[in-house]
Parts: structure tokens; sequence; C-alpha cells
């Protein structure tokens, strides 16, 4: 691999007046060197970056930048005009121009280069150095992080001072007594590309609160991949910074604190301000709701919600599409999963609306609502049948996006907003032809491949702007649609006829285990990819329903509602053997065992994950079990007792759940007596922690 830059790659006398001229004349020095492959190409997609949000920032630095398919390794040009250009600074034009060429699967490790430049650019003393040098040489080697020939001081800005050194200094009191409790904020970054805006907010805020005396702690959320910030370190901060300019993933771990909410460009030009206006937002008493969410991302799995008062571990499963290329060292694997519950955490919100409004629907009207005529020809406003008609049938309507809305985010997931259109048609294709949940997977993945495939063509200049949105579509839904009717669709048809004819047959044994089976999922990870494949699975088979989907349904639910009910039960029953904290989630843990929401035994897994685990595993499989063996039935997708009216032989159904609350309660206080009680004043002992773990929710 060639260096990123060299002195073939510096022009100390650009000669260009615009920006685009600025970028036309640095790319051919990319193209000669061979680093570029198509210039035309390659000026489009800089050209694009450029429309999302100008460029320019403050202090006289343009840094135009994107990631092309035409790039053939990361590439990094700087160019030098003494009479300045616009890139839409508030300051000014620019009289210091990078452009950086980033290829469309571009390298952690490159990626890593190009953010410590972004934060080297917020260093006064680097880009003074910058503008002094009449040596091309030297201005590589300082863009390389070297140190420049003939020069004193090590220029600065690689990177090393956000890691350590004068960030120590924010704790000393004045005078060097005792060590002062600083105001402690988290940050996040991050930009549509997440190459330059993401690291220079990131650096500029840490040097903001160096000076502030504040301590900071910033999680860029890059292309790169992206390391969460502690849950402790979260936990204790006084205030919060999110400068973005796309949705902040897992941004539920900042509710509840003094929250400033800006663009990334806000992160660079105004870091001091940010910090005054965070500190005054927590002087005032002022927090962020818990539903202030990004209106673009992915909806909570109602199902499975975080429980009230505890940190979410991150959640691979909801992954944003600027997710979809993984965290370092991923795996194909690993991205698989994430694509796929991608697909599976933005079609939860319509089972649960769905579902429920259906299940509403039933038990009003009674179980023949299903054959109410249209409330479109047919509605009487004193009658509660029509009521209840009115929402079995709106309900019904929300259930049939399910597969198209799980095949279009697949593919979003896995080539972002050119995905979405072929991802629907897929779904759409898979309901016509009754391949049902596992059509809608298939489809997903083919749509977000065959967009990915067309993406990676060679296309005549004239058709490049008109590609996201008209050529795209046109051809991966052609493509998608033939392949869903024609080829492995019709397979995949008969292949879930066939299990749906199997589950609807089964009886005896076979349901047993498979009630055992899901129960185990359910309460492996609770909340996890593994609990959101048993729960998909079941909902899957609400579309088409038949006896045997709706006790697949009653066994997931009955299974997931064990786990917080036993922890609950167990903190009442051997109170000494928990926490104080622990106690009090375990008051909490009765409601969300009762309405299905598996997360309410997150606590006590984290904390004790070898005892707690497979007891709670171990009383999910029970109750999914006997649940079958009981032949219950079910047709909400979620509600836990709730919707108990709607369930077929709910006595039967309330003793599996009972059963394997208790055996689970009764396991965890057993190896929890056989370890100890905590220690006094409510701590846990040393061994609950040696094996403490993070519970993926």
């Amino acid at each position: 691999m060639s260096d990123m830059i060299t002195a073939d790659l510096v022009d100390l006398d650009l000669a260009a007046r615009t920006k685009q001229a600025a970028a036309r004349s640095l790319a051919e020095r990319m193209v000669a060197l061979g680093r570029v492959t198509d210039l035309d190409g390659f000026l489009a997609d800089v050209e694009a970056r450029e429309a999302q949000m100008p460029t320019g920032l403050d202090g006289g630095i343009g840094i135009p930048h994107c990631r092309s398919a035409h790039v053939v390794e990361p590439t990094l040009a700087f160019g030098r005009a003494a009479h300045g250009i616009d890139f839409g600074a508030a300051d000014g034009p620019a009289d210091l121009v990078f452009l950086i060429a980033a290829p469309a699967g571009a390298d952690d490790a490159h990626l890593a280069i190009l953010s410590s430049l972004a934060r080297s650019l917020t260093d006064p003393e680097f880009t003074a150095a910058l503008r002094a040098t009449n040596s091309a040489t030297a201005a590589a080697a300082m863009l390389r992080g070297e140190k420049p020939p003939q020069a004193e001081p090590e220029v600065p800005g690689t990177g090393g001072e956000s890691a350590g050194g004068p960030a120590s200094e924010v704790t000393a009191a004045p005078g060097g007594g005792a060590p002062a409790e600083p105001f402690r904020i988290v940050a996040v970054t991050s930009c549509p590309t997440g190459i330059a805006h993401t690291y220079m907010a990131a650096q500029t805020l840490e040097q903001a609160g160096r000076d502030a005396g504040v301590e900071i702690s910033v999680e860029t959320q890059g292309s790169a991949g992206f390391t969460r910030l502690d849950p402790a370190v979260v936990a204790a901060a006084d205030g919060v910074i999110l400068a973005h300019d796309v949705p902040v993933r897992d941004r539920e771990r900042f509710a509840g604190k003094p929250t400033v909410d800006v663009g990334v460009k806000a992160g660079v030009n105004r870091a001091a301000d940010l910090i005054a206006e965070v500190r005054a937002k927590a002087a005032r008493g002022e927090a962020t709701a818990p539903e202030d969410q990004d209106a673009t991302a992915p909806a909570p799995n109602t199902a499975t919600a975080p429980a009230p008062g505890t940190a979410p571990a991150p959640a691979p499963g909801t992954a944003a599409p600027v997710d979809r290329g993984g965290e370092p060292g991923e795996g194909y694997g690993a991205r698989l999963r994430a694509w796929l519950m991608s697909g599976v955490g933005y079609m939860v919100p319509f089972v649960a609306a769905g579902g429920l409004l259906m299940a509403l629907g039933f038990a009003v009207g009674g179980w023949d609502i299903d054959k109410a005529p249209s409330v479109a020809e047919h509605f009487a406003w004193g009658q509660a049948d029509s009521w209840a008609a009115l929402m079995f049938q709106t309900g019904g309507l929300a259930f049939q996006f399910l597969v198209p809305v799980l095949a279009g985010y697949i593919a979003y997931g896995m080539a972002d907003r050119p995905g979405l259109v072929p991802g629907f048609v897929g779904g759409a294709v898979a309901l016509t032809i009754d391949a049902g949940f596992l059509g809608g997977l298939a489809a997903g993945l083919l749509a977000g491949a065959v967009v990915r495939g067309v993406q990676r063509l060679r296309v005549p200049s004239a058709l490049r702007g008109i590609m996201p949105v008209v050529v795209i579509p046109l051809v991966a839904s052609a493509v998608v649609g033939f392949l869903m009717f024609l080829v492995v669709g019709k397979p995949i048809a008969a292949l879930q006829g066939a299990l749906t004819d199997w589950l609807a047959g089964l009886t005896g044994a076979n349901a047993v285990l498979l009630g055992a089976l899901l129960g185990l999922m359910m309460c492996f990870d609770l909340g996890g990819p593994v609990n959101k494949v048993a729960y998909a699975f079941a909902v899957g088979g609400l579309t088409t329903p038949t006896d045997g989907s709706l006790k697949v349904m009653a066994a997931v639910m009955a299974a997931g509602m064990v786990p917080p009910l036993a922890m609950a039960l167990a903190t009442t029953v051997r109170a000494r053997l928990f926490t104080r904290a622990e106690r009090e989630n375990g008051k909490a843990a009765w409601v969300l065992g009762a309405s299905f929401i598996s997360e309410g035994a997150i606590p006590f897994a984290a904390a004790d994950p070898l005892r707690v685990i497979p007891s709670v595993m171990a009383g999910g499989a029970v109750t999914g079990a006997l649940s079958m063996a009981f032949e219950a039935t079910l047709r909400a997708p979620h509600g836990g007792v709730f919707v108990v009216p709607l369930i077929g032989n709910p006595f039967p159904y309330l003793a599996a759940v009972l059963v394997g609350t208790v055996l689970s309660a009764a396991l965890v206080i057993a190896l929890k007596s056989h370890r100890g009680r905590p220690a006094a004043g409510g701590d846990p002992s040393p061994s609950a922690t040696d094996h403490k773990v993070a519970v993926t929710a």
C-alpha cells in the first residue's frame, strides 16, 4: 500500500478559483498516480457529498471528501490557494484545501489515518506550519504525521492528545491541591461519511473541554466503526453533547440527562459554546425525556423493551444503515446478523401496532370479528362490533406490511436508501406467492446484494445523476422480481408451506420439544439476536395463522415472561441474596414480566450471568414445553397477562408460566445461596462480580 499522501499530491500554488475547480485540480493528481480510475465519476461523488453539507471549516480550511467506487486506495491531496476558495465556511474562503478520497470499501486502518488528519486540522500550530512551508515534501510529511524537516517542535495532531497527556490536567485543582470534582460530559460526533467532520468535532470538543476544565469523553461514530462509551462513563456524566448529521446510534443511553443536540459543524465551530450550554442546562435541571429519540432511528422492539432505570446494552440487531460495515474485525457472519436484525427492528413496530389492534378487535367483537364486512362499506357509530371490526381491519392492514418492511429494511441495512424499493418489491412478491417470512428474508438479502452489485458498475457520466432515483430502483426491482417469481421464490414458498403444515400438525412429543427449544431461545440473551429470532419466527406465523402457529406464539410469549418474573420472585423470597439495587429492580420486574418485557431480567443477568442465565433458560424451556403440551394458543403478538382473554386454554397457560417462574427462581436462589449472601451495605460479594459480562439486548 502506497503512502496516503506524497509530494506529488501536494500543490502549494493552487490556482483554482472555485471549489469545483480545486477538487478537479487535486483529483487530476490522484488520477495521474493511479489512485482514482474515473475522474468524472469521482468528481460526481465529491459533488454529491458537497451537496449534503458544505465542507468549509472555520480557520480557512476546505475539506471536500467522499467515499467512491472509483477510488483504488485511500488518498489525500493538499492544495494551498493564496487567494482563497469559498467552501461555505461561516468565516470566509479557505486557503488550505484537503481532498480526501476513500474507496467504497475502505479498510478501517486507513480511515483511522484520515480521522487523525481531521483531528490535526484543529491545531493552530499544525495549520500554521502548513501555511509557512515552501516544500511539498515537508507538507506531505506533516500530513502523514511525521516530524517535518528542520522543525524544532513535533507537529501536533497525530491523535495522541485525545488519548492522554493534557486531558489528565482536567481533574487537577488549581495550585496542585487535591483533585477537584470536574463537570463530566459525554459526546457523540458523526457526519454523513464519517471521515472528516466526525473527528474534527471530537478533537475540538476535547480541546474546548480541557480549556474549560471539563472532563469530556467523545464517541466518534465514523466510517471505521465506533467504540461505544463505557456505560459507567455515560452513567456518571452530568451532561450530553450530540453533534451529528446522521442518527445517533444507541441514543437511548443518554436519556434523562441534560442534552445539547446540534449539527456536527457546530461541534467544530462552537465547541466552547456547546459546553457552556450543556452546563447551563444542567444547572437549570433540564433533562432529555426517554422518548426523545431520532425520528429516523428504528423503533424499539416493543416486545423486548429495556427495563426502566437500566442502561440498555448495545443492540446490534437494530443497526442503522450506517452500521452496515460492521465493527472493526467483524466477519461476514456478524454483518449478516446486523442486516437481518435491522429488518426485524423496523418490522416489530408493525407487529405491535397491527397485532394489538387485531387482538383488541377480537376482545371487543368476539372470535368471528374476522368475518365482519369492510368498515368502509358498513359502519355503525353506536355499535361495538363496528368499532371492533375497525380495529381488526386496521390491524390486519398493518400486518400485511410485515414481510415487505422486513425485506425492505434488510436491503436498507445492506445498501442504504437505494435498497428500499427493490427490498419492498421483493417482500411484496414473497407475500404474493405465499413465501411468507422466509421469503421476506430471502428477498431482502437478494435486493441488498443486487443493489450493491449495481452500485459497483462503471456507468457513463450522463447516467450518474439518475442512478439512485431511476436506474438502481428500476434494474434492482426487475432483477429481484425475476428471482423471487421464477427462481428462488417457489422453492421458498414450498418450504414455507411445509413448515406451516408441520406446525399445524404438531402434537405430542414434537410440539413439546419445539416449545422447549423456543423457551431456551427466548431466555438465552434476554432480547438479543437469539431471542429476536424466536420471536420473529412466532410473529411470522401470525401472518398466516393456523392452530400450530398460534401455539408457537403462545409458547414464545409465555417463555419470554419467565425471566423477569422469576427474578422478581427471587428478590421477594430471599432478598438478602441480592444487592439493594437488584431488590429495587426486582420490584419493577413484576410489571415488566407480566407485560412480556424480557429485559426486566437484564440487570440480574449482567451482574451474575453464570447463575441467572442458566436458571431462567431452564424455567423458560419448561414453560414453553408446558404451553405446547396444554395446546394453548395466542393471536396477539404482545401483551403478556393483559391479553389473557385472547389465549386459548388460559388457565393451563398461566399455570405453565407460574411453574417456569417458580423453577427459575428456585434455581437462582439455590445457586446464590451456595455462593453466599452479598456483603454488608448491599454490595455484591466478589464472587458475584468475578464473572460479570455484558448481556446484549
